[in-house]
């Protein structure tokens, strides 16, 4: 599996600086702050547990290695997306969208998506499951790769 050539926080980074190309003049609102706050502190909350989970288990958090992991992490998070830290990022970019009220600002999020989904999250699988075998295929049964 072909994984991104850059890791998952630059391309969110770079996805955020899309954003704030699209919405150069774009200024928040009382409204729109407090929702984008809402959405940003949320996807904070899912972020620092996803990272704690990894922590208790003492495994990597690194998106380069996932051949490095030492545990399967299933718990907090893990039990509704396999995928915490990358649904934490792109809440991030959804509150900035919010934020600057633009719908326009939601396209590079959906790039950072597309990006992750297809190129990274594969590889990051492929990994698990090599290092898991049965118990990342169940896993992978019961729990999506984002949400729903």
């Amino acid at each position: 599996m072909t994984k991104t050539p850059l890791p998952p926080p630059v391309w969110a980074a770079a996805t955020a600086a899309a954003q704030l190309v699209i919405v150069r003049r774009r200024r928040a609102t009382t409204a729109s702050a407090t929702a984008a706050s809402l959405l940003a502190g949320a996807a904070g909350a899912v972020a620092f547990a996803a990272v704690s989970e990894f922590a208790h288990a003492r495994t990597t958090i690194d998106p380069e290695h996932p051949d490095r992991a030492s545990a399967l992490v299933t718990g907090g998070p893990f039990r509704f997306t396999r995928n915490p830290m990358y649904v934490a990022l792109t809440g991030l970019l959804v509150a900035h969208a919010v934020y600057r009220r633009s719908w326009w600002a939601l396209l590079p999020a959906v790039g950072f998506v597309a990006v992750i989904d297809r190129m990274q999250i594969p590889s990051e699988e492929a990994a698990l499951r090599a290092r898991f075998g049965r118990r990342y295929d169940r896993y992978r049964s019961r729990v999506p790769r984002w949400l729903g």
